[in-house]
């Protein structure tokens, strides 16, 4: 099974935040199938791939505390495809979301 994972850090409230991330994973074509006030999970929609190979997307958003002013925002991406290349289709998906939400002002 392959799986990549980031953390980021946010400073925007948290009802923005969910929003911007679920606007983010539909802009990357993955369809949102869970939410609640601290978990996202969407999945590659199929057709273009194996169905071993379709990526999920989860993200877990732990809110800010007095210690950590920040929010955390955990991406995590994976299928059920062995991870055998480097470049393989869930590194691909991983990087697309990574990419668009590191463009966005968290």
């Amino acid at each position: 099974m392959a799986r990549y994972t980031t953390l980021f850090k946010a400073v925007s409230p948290l009802n923005h935040l969910r929003q911007m991330l679920a606007d983010t994973l539909a802009s990357c074509e993955l369809d949102l199938i869970y939410q609640n006030d601290e978990y996202l999970v969407a999945k590659e929609r199929p057709g273009g791939v194996k169905p071993a190979r379709l990526a999920t997307v989860e993200l877990l958003i732990s809110p800010p505390t007095m210690a950590e002013p920040a929010a955390k925002v955990n991406l995590v991406v994976k299928n059920e495809e062995l991870a055998l290349k480097q470049n393989n289709h869930c590194q691909k998906i991983f990087d697309l979301v990574h990419s668009a939400i590191s463009s966005n002002d968290l």
